[in-house]
């Protein structure tokens, strides 16, 4: 049956709590994390874009970006309640037993409120972290222009607000195997 998740944080309840991570852990990923998948809706229909993005520490929140006129904006000005995942895949972890069949991974969960950041000021700060995150050897006005006003108005920044936040890692070498099977061929593990 169900678990009843009404009037519950959206981590609430977590089936594996011991692969649970703390905070420090979290900042850490997410300040590494290349690529995140940025979840919407609209009405009934749920959306999820890929996007890169920059963890604001100071201000605890997300920054990322989408062009002015798209499903992304279109959706946060409908609905502001927004989540990101990031994540890390490693090996493929076979087992003796169907269930146990696995995958080495380290995963965020980020649950908050967008906004759009309308403040050319604040959306040009916004922008040079995010940039800084993936260039960060890079300067504006050096190796690249600054940004214009025009790039400005054909872009949208926002900013989640972190509500909660969840960690995963599950880094096993090997998945759960049970005594009542063969054990498995060494090959498997390879």
């Amino acid at each position: 049956m169900p678990r009843n998740y009404e009037n519950q944080s959206p981590t609430a309840f977590q089936r594996r709590p011991h692969l649970t991570r703390d905070d420090e852990w979290i900042r850490a990923f997410i300040k590494e994390a290349k690529v995140g998948h940025i979840a919407t809706s609209f009405n009934d229909q749920p959306f999820l874009t890929p996007t890169i993005f920059w963890y604001d520490e100071e201000n605890h929140q997300v920054i990322f970006h989408s062009n002015v006129a798209g499903r992304i904006r279109s959706n946060i000005e409908s609905n502001p309640k927004v989540s990101l995942e990031a994540s890390e895949l490693g090996k493929l972890l076979p087992s003796n037993v169907a269930l146990e069949f696995s995958l080495q991974f380290r995963s965020v969960v980020i649950f908050g409120t967008a906004r759009i950041i309308s403040d050319p000021a604040e959306a040009r700060k916004m922008l040079y972290g995010l940039i800084s995150k993936y260039f960060p050897k890079m300067t504006a006005g050096r190796e690249y222009r600054e940004i214009t006003d025009k790039e400005l108005r054909a872009t949208s920044i926002y900013a989640i607000k972190i509500e909660a936040w969840s960690g995963k890692e599950n880094w096993d070498e090997r998945a759960e195997q049970s005594d009542e099977w063969p054990v498995l061929e060494e090959k498997w593990f390879e």
